[in-house]
């Protein structure tokens, strides 16, 4: 705990909440629309999403059952504490988790999933690696208009050349 009394996110906890909004939007319902199934504020909701607050054993059974899912469906992808084995969740699986936690993950994750040509896909990918080097980079950089959006150059093909 620190100083004020509040507690470091345990890796467990961080992982049921990512499941819990990743069933969440996958079952296309808002924050609201599950906190009010459940008699909980939208805050809590977001709460217990980011693993800032601990689920109870009687509301993750109130999840289970509004998000329709089997309860050890929120802990899918975590170790087996029954076999002694560190109950620390594995770096790619808290990769994942992060990744499909983040605002639009799955509607990126579905519109990619409806582009079949592979070069497409190769193209998409550079695109977005693309993208994700000129953020990183213009985060360092003092110089103005290094990296412009569509809506600064009025081109999007202007970004789709850059790859």
């Amino acid at each position: 705990m620190s100083i004020r009394g509040e507690r470091a996110s345990n890796e467990v906890d961080i992982r049921v909440g990512a499941r819990i909004r990743v069933r969440r939007k996958l079952r296309g319902m808002s924050q609201t629309q599950l906190a009010g199934a459940l008699g909980l504020t939208f805050q809590q909701v977001q709460k217990y999403e980011r693993g800032s607050n601990r689920v109870s054993a009687s509301k993750l059974y109130e999840i289970a059952r509004t998000l329709e899912v089997p309860i050890a469906y929120f802990f899918q992808g975590l170790p087996n504490p029954a076999s002694g084995a560190n109950a620390t969740v594995r770096g790619a699986d808290r990769d994942v988790a992060a990744f499909l936690a983040e605002p639009g993950a799955l509607d990126l994750l579905r519109a990619f999933a409806r582009v079949t040509q592979p070069g497409v896909r190769r193209d998409v990918i550079a695109l977005l690696q693309s993208l994700g080097q000129d953020s990183f980079a213009q985060a360092g950089s003092d110089a103005p208009g290094e990296s412009a959006t569509v809506e600064e150059s009025g081109d999007p093909s202007r970004l789709a050349h850059r790859c």
